[in-house]
């Protein structure tokens, strides 16, 4: 009787294949990360500066904002700058209420091109 065993288990290693993950721009669909353009006194002004203002998603981030605009409008966004809208207390009606908040983004364009809102 031998203490460390005469016999040696050989298993074979079967390699599996390997899954390449494709990688994904954003987590959310870009037809879903621009809510609307939005149309206000300091926009209209910012626009002849090629600085366009967008009502964006909550989750949305510079990248999918970057790629959404590249998409639907067929221009390349030099800077995305992305601002908080807070929430407001509101009294409507005898009642306290919350209007709700959300995130805006203005997106710097080249000299030269444009959007049109229609």
């Amino acid at each position: 009787m031998a203490l460390f065993g005469s016999k040696k288990n050989t298993k074979k290693v079967e390699e599996k294949a390997v899954v390449a993950k494709t990688e994904t721009s954003s987590h959310i669909d870009l037809s879903h990360v621009i809510v609307r353009p939005r149309i206000t006194e300091k926009a209209s002004m910012k626009a002849e500066k090629n600085v366009y203002a967008f009502e964006v998603s909550v989750r949305s981030d510079k990248k999918s904002i970057s790629a959404a605009v590249k998409a639907l409008y067929n221009v390349t966004p030099v800077k995305v700058a992305i601002v908080a809208i807070p929430t407001k207390e509101v009294f409507v009606r005898g009642k306290w209420g919350i209007k709700k908040g959300g995130k805006k983004a203005y997106v710097y364009l080249k000299k030269g091109e444009t959007i049109e809102f229609v």
